[in-house]
């Protein structure tokens, strides 16, 4: 009989597109146990679990709930933020967006939810609706809501797809209700078909932002915490900007 353990991990592995024979060889078992552990014949111990959940490259939250289906407390500690013990996370990420200045920088949690920003976000947010402000401002829906970001986007259409890429691909790997219900929403703010001759930089596509001091040319990149082992810290992400041009960093750097 199949297990809630069972469902979980034939349901991951098909999710991750891998044969049974491919998991077994990366977790370190074979193909006949991952057999058994889908259909509910084997009951795996805690530290196969463990191997199998990082063999899927499962998120530490996914990881948890695959524990706690087999029968297992979670391994990874979800940390609220407001915690004392994360502060030195906090610390090193407040310094961060200090050292990015002039250059506007955020932090978000899984959702796109504003975690902090330095002094320089403000030029994102100029001229967007008191209620998009609102904690928990969420950036996403600021970026591509018709009264945040979007009508200075000068390449809206190109560049808020390729905004919505990292939640749909974060979704379809770990899949939530909020994340559909979010994504829904958002994609009603696109337009219509993808412009094929969009512009880019030939490497990327930039934010093309109409603002107060000028029109401004921007890069982002995300970092991550890579060896996080708190549910927390691992769902945090550092979103900076860069500009793409001179006349970008004369701006802000005057």
């Amino acid at each position: 009989m199949t297990t809630a353990f069972g469902s979980a991990l034939k349901d991951w592995r098909t999710r991750r597109r891998l044969s049974q024979l491919e998991l077994a060889l990366r977790a370190g078992t074979t193909q006949r146990h991952v057999s058994f552990m889908e259909s509910g014949r084997s009951v795996p111990g805690r530290g196969m679990v463990v191997r199998v959940a990082e063999s899927l490259q499962l998120p530490l939250r996914e990881r948890n709930a695959l524990l706690l289906s087999a029968g297992y407390a979670p391994t990874y500690p979800e940390t609220d933020l407001s915690d004392p013990a994360l502060r030195p996370v906090l610390d090193a990420l407040e310094r961060l967006l200090d050292g990015h200045e002039p250059y506007p920088a955020i932090v978000v949690d899984r959702f796109g939810d504003l975690v902090a920003t330095n002094k320089a976000a403000d030029i994102l947010t100029e001229g967007a609706a008191p209620e998009l402000l609102e904690p928990p401002v969420n950036v996403l829906r600021l970026a591509l809501h018709p009264r945040g970001m979007a009508p200075r986007i000068g390449n809206f259409d190109d560049w808020a797809r390729h905004v919505l890429e990292r939640p749909r691909q974060e979704h379809a790997k770990a899949p939530h209700p909020r994340h559909a219900e979010l994504l829904a929403e958002l994609e009603g703010y696109l337009p219509g078909p993808p412009n094929l001759d969009a512009d880019h930089l030939g490497f990327a596509v930039p934010l093309v932002l109409r603002t107060s001091r000028g029109e401004m040319r921007l890069l982002t990149a995300i970092t991550t915490f890579a060896t996080a082992v708190d549910v927390t810290v691992s769902e945090l992400r550092l979103e900076t900007f860069l500009p793409a041009d001179d006349e970008t960093a004369h701006i802000l750097t005057r």
